[in-house]
């Protein structure tokens, strides 16, 4: 069974990836349900989101809608598409973080999925370096893997400590 407070932050995730204007499938939307009514989570919703089948898939993101509602995991979900790119790369980097992402793959998804969509700011370029660098590795170089994988690592710390609002106000619009 997985914990619920990580089936939640998932859940959050894909509220944040939704709002960043990226197409999440129904099944995904539905697979997230499953996940969190097996993890206890509790909302009226949630069951109906879980057991939707094949057929009702259109159904997953008005009932994805209501369980994030239930479950006030919205109040702050940025609706700005920028806001809501720094917000996902803020998701990414608490991952690495808590060692639930691996480095290389989260500077990947940050580089990938947010830099090059917010036009690669200066606050990600850490992260696009990382990418690059892990991606390209291999064991002919004098810097082992798990260094990168630290520098990623410590690029998050210091990415998550500027603080949503440093980073809200250098994103234009």
């Amino acid at each position: 069974m997985t914990d619920s407070g990580d089936v939640l932050n998932g859940l959050r995730g894909l509220a944040i990836e939704r709002a960043c204007g990226h197409q999440v499938g129904s099944d995904r939307l539905i697979a997230a349900g499953l996940d969190a009514l097996l993890s206890g989570v509790e909302s009226p919703s949630l069951p109906l989101l879980a057991g939707l089948g094949r057929k009702e898939e259109p159904d997953a993101p008005d009932l994805f809608a209501k369980v994030l509602e239930e479950l006030d995991l919205v109040p702050d979900l940025p609706t700005d598409r920028d806001r809501a790119l720094w917000a996902m790369a803020r998701w990414w980097a608490g991952l690495i973080v808590d060692g639930k992402l691996d480095p290389v793959a989260g500077a990947d998804l940050i580089w990938w999925r947010v830099a090059m969509e917010l036009g690669y700011p200066e606050e990600l370029q850490e992260f696009v370096n990382g990418a690059v660098n892990g991606e390209d590795w291999n064991e002919s170089w004098d810097i082992p893997l798990e260094r990168i994988k630290g520098e990623i690592v410590e690029a998050a710390h210091a990415f998550m400590a500027q603080g949503a609002h440093d980073i809200a106000h250098s994103t234009p619009g």
